[in-house]
């Protein structure tokens, strides 16, 4: 493929892990990571990055030459997170799905940091510097899942892990059957040496309980939402909850 769109590409720095029955493509969209997964009957979104990131998004749906996104679903409703579903929803119509127990901070358009720690006061510095211009169209989810919940009419399984600790509803999805792939959003960080949440939770006892379920499930590769290129099974297995 030549051209514009192939350059548009070359911005938005795909990392793409190709599979038998899905395939994935994150999207790196300044702050965040959004995970375009392509699936045997339609595209499945994980986040959407901040407000303004929706056009990004989709001319990634056009260097795929698709225009089936089916789903979009939102790790935990932090505004670098789900800033951009609303946009996408009205764009593409795909539907909304959040984790129940983080559905009305999103409806609110808030974000609830939790408790802080080390470099998050940080982040918390320059968030509250630039939060009058990030502020997220508050918005509706189509779908409140809890633990066991499913995406349908993809062709492959997407199942809701319930993970909390960094919000109340952070939620994993898993997808795909085999070499299974976790989205987790910011339970995990993949910058530098892989490892759990250090810097916001609302609840810090709950991140190690989310680390161990993760990894008791074995997934062959773990995304997450702040960098392209997953976590390998074995580099899981060695994260210290």
């Amino acid at each position: 493929m030549s051209g514009p769109i192939t350059s548009c590409a070359r911005s938005m720095r795909f990392c793409q892990q190709a599979r038998p029955d899905v395939e994935v493509h994150s999207i790196h969209l300044g702050f965040s990571v959004a995970h375009l997964v392509a699936c045997p009957r339609g595209l499945l979104l994980i986040d959407a990055g901040l407000p303004g990131c929706d056009c990004r998004i989709l001319r990634a749906i056009e260097w795929l030459r698709r225009d089936d996104l089916k789903w979009i679903f939102v790790t935990h409703a932090h505004v670098d997170h789900y800033g951009s579903v609303a946009a996408l929803r009205r764009l593409t119509d795909a539907r909304i799905a959040i984790h129940a127990a983080d559905a009305e901070p999103m409806a609110r358009g808030e974000t609830r940091l939790g408790d802080i720690r080390g470099r998050g006061w940080l982040m918390w510095a320059l968030f509250r510097l630039v939060d009058p211009l990030l502020r997220p169209e508050p918005v509706s989810a189509d779908r409140c899942l809890t633990d066991g919940g499913q995406l349908t009419g993809l062709g492959c399984e997407a199942v809701v892990v319930h993970t909390p600790g960094h919000t109340p509803g952070s939620a994993t999805l898993v997808v795909g059957q085999g070499e299974r792939r976790a989205f987790v959003g910011d339970l995990l960080s993949a910058t530098g040496r892989p490892h759990a949440q250090c810097c916001f939770a609302d609840d810090w006892s709950l991140i190690p309980r989310s680390v161990t379920r993760l990894q008791g499930l074995g997934p062959a590769w773990t995304y997450t939402g702040h960098n392209r290129c997953p976590i390998t099974a074995r580099k899981l297995a060695d994260i210290s909850p």
